[in-house]
Order: C-alpha cells, then structure tokens, then sequence
C-alpha cells in the first residue's frame, strides 16, 4: 500500500474523494459584506487549495492582505445506503464557516490542526461546498512565524490565510471510528489502544497487528459507551528482545487494522501502524528504548518560497532525506504544524520530531482561551507518531513576554504542561524553549555566540547554566526564579544561524557577522558545532537552519530548498565524535 497516496497517512480509508485542486474564490475586507454566501456568480477569481493566496502556488501571489475569503466548488458524491460522509480539513487559518448545499454545517476556530464533520444528512449527488474564511493575524491567536504587521520584519514572515493543508471526503458505514489513540509499552510488549466511537451502540472492535505482512496479534473487544479501551500484546518470536523497535537507525513499523463491527458486519475499517519507541529522561540523559542518545536536530521552518507552509510530498521527502544525509538524527519542526504526509515520512524514514505549537504574541485572557482550544487536537494530530518525542508548547516567551516578573504567566504556562502530560502522558514537554523557562522535562538555551571559545566556556557546568544567564546573545536567564532546581536534561535548542548567499542581497540576514566566502562559512559551523560537543552534561543540540526563509538566510539549504554547501562536508561536521564517547553513524 502506498500511505503517501492518502491525504492520512495514518488514518486510511479506502473510499474517499480528494478535494483539493481549484476553487473559486472571493477576497473581501470586511467580514460583514456578505452575511450569508455570496451568489456563484459572484466568485469572481480561482484559487489552488491547499494554498494560501500570499503565495504563488495559489495563482494569486497577492500581495494586498484581504482578511476574508470565500471559496466555493461544486463535486459529485455518490452515498450509498447506510454510509457516512466525513468532510475533512487538515487545516484552515484562522476561522471559518462552512455551508453544504445551502446549509450551515460547521464552524471551526484555530488555524493550524485538523477538524472533521460529519455532513451525511445534507450530502447530495451534485454538490455546492462553500466555506468563509477570516483571519485579522491578531497578536492573541497562535501565529507562529506569520508578520501580524503588513511588511515581513526580523524573524517573521508572509502571513497565510485560507484552506492551507489538504481537504478530502472519506465514506464508512454506519457506525466509525472518531478518534484513535494508540501507545506503545515497550516495558510490557504492548500497545494501548483507547477508540471513540460515533455511537453509543453496543458494536464491536477488532484490532490487528502485523509486522512486514506476517500476523502478530488480533483481538476483539466489545465497546462501552462509545469506547473501546484494550491492549495488544504485540511480543514477537521474530524480533530481537521481543520487538521490533523504532530508532532513527531503524525504523521499524507495525501494520495495524482497526474494524468497528455491528452484529458481525463490518461498519468501519481503518489502515494504521504504530511503532514501538519509548522516551524518558533519567537524571541528565534522554533515553530512548532504554538507550541513552544525544540529539543532532536542525531547525526547519517549513516554508516554501512558493507555497509557503503548504508543503508537498516530493519536498518534505526531499527536505528529510537531506536532513538525513548531512548527518542530522531529527529536525525540530519550528513554530508550525506539518501535515499529516509529513509526520508518516518522518516516521518511516526515521527522524526524531520536536512538535511545536504556533506562539502567539500578546498575553490576554482571549490568548489563553485560543490556546488552550487548539491545544488539544495539536497532541491528537502528533500522539500515534513515534517520530515525535518532544512537544515545545511556547517559545522564547513569545505571547507571555513577561514571564520572567508575572505569577499569572508562570501558571499559564505550567498549566500547559500539566494539561498536555495529561493528554499524553509518553513524550517530554518544553513549556517555554530557549529561556525563562518553569515546569519542563529538559531545560534548553538558545545561544547565537559566534565566537567559539566564548560558546563552550559559558557553559562549564549545569549549575552555571540553570542558575544564571549563560547565553551571551540573549542574555535571558534560562529559568524563572523558583524553577532552577530541576532535575533536567540540558539541551541547546538553537545555535548557529550562519548567514550565507551567493548574491547577498542588502535586506537578508542571520546571527551574527556576515561572513562571504563558502569556506570560511563552512570553517565556521564546523568550529561553532565543535564548540557545542564539547560542551559538558549536554544531551543535544539545534542548529539553525534548514533553509533560507525569505529574508532569514541562515539555511544549510537555499530558498528552493538546494544545498548551498556540499553534504558530505557538512555531514562530516555534525556526525565528529562527541565528547561523551558516542559516534553516530
């Protein structure tokens, strides 16, 4: 089975329609000039979707913000008796509302994570999708990268509206699955699932796993109250120490099938996999799989020139396996949310994943309320993914500017952790990455000194670091008054940001001085990530970035995503002897 074939890799079903392609559109400037949809006639241009009109892919390349948009395309759909029709957005920025045949159906707010609604009762042979889109980029909604002003400034970048990640329709019958939870044990050879169902109904649940076509396990259980809550024990005689685990170096999956049965009749059936993979900290170190590792990850923007955060196929698997080629173990996917393609890809080729939510800019109680409303299907989007090891719930104190002097921040954002521990349990969360930090299961440092000597020497010991303000660049204590004691991991999650251009262009940047020739660039990370190897108690690093973004040229790759530098020599840097004693291959 292809998965990439499938807009849910993780998720499959059979019967589905694609969505995406062109629609019509209509931008407007203020959201009340139609109070309900506009006439077909009066769509008066067309849009790529998934697409965001800021950029060129759309077939717009607008470079006036409009705030509100309507899109409208008409599809055949063809319903069969006792089957349900799942209409699914991926991700649409910032607010929208969604007609079908003339009907109200939906409203969905938060701009990043997926939704799905149910529209069988207004479903029809030909059918008229018409949904209003509005988003002002307001400083107290999750923004990620995207300028709130009308021009690009420092690190922020074009802003996107719209349907920016996939849309598709998927059928099943009478009774489904709506929400599937599945978490590896490895301690007891297991896989815990927990299932939602869309019925209260006494159905049952059948699970499968398999490992490269051969039968591990099966199990049926009978769901109570709309849920079905079991464990598979998926030890294998064919596996070393009973299972087939996950590792960058080998990234093993197992094949899952999920079927919802009523009266012995299958009703829903799914395609998943799972992998078995476990994370902890224990004292300094990061285990994984009960193996201590040291994390090389870069920072990756995700942004396309031409498409902005729309991400295809071809370039994420491009963008992971020259991740991997220049030696890196994982990426810390920064301040946006990858699609679902891009999560399975970082699965199956094995890449460990920094998962991070969007930061705002401007702490409110209206902040918190949209925060904490996208929070939940941001874990649901990442938690069956072993790839992903850490979430990152607030970076640099973006959206809670004082944390450092204000109680009411502080508990802000322990209360993120405390409530992301209790949507998942299994993954390490960073509260506040980069500085200030409060509750957290590692504690990091973003650091762009370039000068070498000065990077390893400010870290001489993990009491220096957590007690003070080692980065000569921030100057930003690592943690808050109160919170210094913990017994953490340390990571520096951003160093480097080397700028580098053929053609330096005047309003192009990155940390520190500009430096022109290819080779003194390279001599440069080379002794900056030596530098940062040598540094003691350390548990990894982030090096900034993966490619040049806009006006931010710091990237190991150009704007189009081609190696500015070749990757054999880069590779040779990042994978040197660490000081520890461990060699990465």
């Amino acid at each position: 089975m292809d998965r990439l074939a499938f807009p849910n890799p993780q998720q499959i079903r059979q019967e589905w329609l694609d969505l995406n392609g062109q629609w019509d559109c209509l931008l407007v400037e203020n959201e009340n000039d139609y109070i309900v949809p506009p006439a077909a006639d009066q769509f008066d241009r067309q849009i790529q979707v998934p697409s965001s009109p800021t950029f060129p892919v759309s077939g717009l390349d607008l470079t006036t913000y409009y705030p509100v948009i309507w899109y409208r395309r008409e599809f055949a759909a063809d319903l069969r008796d006792q089957q349900r029709a799942l209409l699914n957005f991926e991700a649409v920025d910032y607010e929208c509302d969604i007609w079908l045949n003339g009907q109200h159906i939906g409203h969905h707010r938060g701009g990043h994570t997926p939704f799905t609604l149910d529209v069988t009762n207004w479903l029809a042979a030909t059918n008229e999708l018409i949904v209003k889109v509005v988003d002002h980029n307001r400083t107290t909604q999750p923004l990620g990268k995207q300028s709130w002003k009308d021009q690009n400034f420092l690190c922020w970048y074009t802003r996107t509206i719209g349907i920016w990640q996939n849309v598709w329709l998927e059928f099943t019958g009478e009774h489904y699955v709506t929400r599937v939870t599945a978490l590896p044990e490895i301690h007891r050879a297991s896989l815990n699932l927990d299932l939602e169902l869309d019925t209260p109904a006494p159905v049952e649940v059948r699970a499968t796993a398999r490992y490269a076509g051969q039968l591990v396990t099966t199990a049926t259980v009978s769901a109570k109250n709309g849920r079905a809550k079991f464990s598979l024990d998926v030890s294998d005689n064919q596996a070393n120490f009973r299972l087939h685990y996950w590792t960058p170096a080998t990234p093993d999956l197992y094949d899952l099938s999920l079927e919802v049965l009523d009266r012995g009749q299958v009703t829903d059936h799914i395609d998943s996999y799972f992998g078995m993979r476990g994370i902890e900290t224990r004292g300094q170190d990061i285990l994984v799989n009960d193996q201590r590792v040291y994390q090389k990850l870069i920072l990756n923007q995700g942004y396309d020139r031409h498409n902005g955060l729309s991400s295809t196929v071809t370039g994420d698997a491009a963008d992971i396996d020259k991740i991997k080629e220049m030696g890196f173990n994982g990426h810390r996917l920064h301040q946006h949310i990858g699609s679902h393609r891009l999560l399975y890809l970082c699965d199956a080729k094995g890449l460990y994943t920094w998962a991070e939510m969007p930061s705002p800019f401007e702490f409110s109680a209206t902040m918190m309320t949209n925060f904490q409303a996208e929070l939940p299907a941001f874990i649901a989007k990442h938690i069956n993914h072993p790839a992903v090891i850490t979430y990152v719930l607030m970076n640099e104190s973006w959206g809670v500017n004082e944390i450092a002097h204000q109680p009411a921040e502080q508990a802000f954002v322990d209360g993120l952790v405390d409530l992301t521990k209790a949507y998942d349990p299994t993954r390490l969360v960073i509260g506040n990455d980069g500085w200030e930090q409060v509750k957290t299961d590692v504690a990091t440092v973003h650091d762009y000194d370039n000068d070498p000597d000065r990077l390893t020497a400010s870290y001489p010991d993990l009491t220096t670091t957590y007690q003070g303000s080692p980065s000569q660049t921030s100057g930003r204590r690592t943690f808050c008054d109160g919170y210094q004691e913990q017994s953490v991991p340390f990571i520096l999650s951003e160093y480097g940001g080397i700028a580098y251009e053929e053609d330096a262009q005047s309003d192009s940047w990155g940390y520190g001085d500009r430096i022109q020739s290819k080779e003194a660039v390279v001599a440069k990370i080379e002794a900056l990530t030596q530098a940062v190897m040598a540094i003691p108690n350390c548990a990894g690093f982030c090096y900034t970035q993966l490619s040049d973004v806009e006006q931010e040229v710091n990237g190991l790759l150009d704007h189009d995503h081609r190696y500015k530098i070749d990757p054999e020599r880069i590779h040779a840097i990042f994978t040197a002897e660490h000081q520890t004693g461990f060699v990465f291959d």
